[in-house]
């Protein structure tokens, strides 16, 4: 169970650090920083992002499930804020615009991953 959660922080951070090079205003300094923000991230995710899901349903189902990449942005402006000014998103619009390449980086490395790991066993 915690090797799929470092694995996770790694191909979050991983993700991070590619968004970085697409977007001229999303910055990050390190991979360090990538990790503590996927760190932070994934904090929030747990605690932050069911309370916001609740909160706008209404919207969410409206939106067909569109509103979650807004939600998305939410979290990691608020992961931007707690990092500091090693990590830097200048603008929502570019926060909801990174948070939709990130689900789908995401998603691909998630199913690269699975599926190695699947041939492994």
């Amino acid at each position: 169970m915690m090797t799929r959660w470092l694995l996770s922080l790694i191909l979050n951070a991983t993700t991070l650090i590619v968004v970085a090079q697409i977007f001229d205003g999303f910055y990050i300094e390190t991979f360090g920083t990538a990790l503590l923000a996927s760190f932070i991230l994934s904090i929030l995710n747990v605690m932050v992002k069911p309370i916001l899901i609740i909160l706008t349903l209404p919207m969410t189902v409206i939106s067909l499930g569109l509103f979650l990449f807004v939600i998305n942005a939410i979290t990691l402006m608020l992961t931007q804020a707690i990092v500091g000014p090693t990590f830097v998103i200048n603008g929502f619009g570019l926060a909801v615009l990174a948070a939709i390449v990130i689900s789908l980086i995401n998603l691909i490395l998630n199913k690269m991953v699975k599926d190695t790991i699947l041939l492994n066993k």
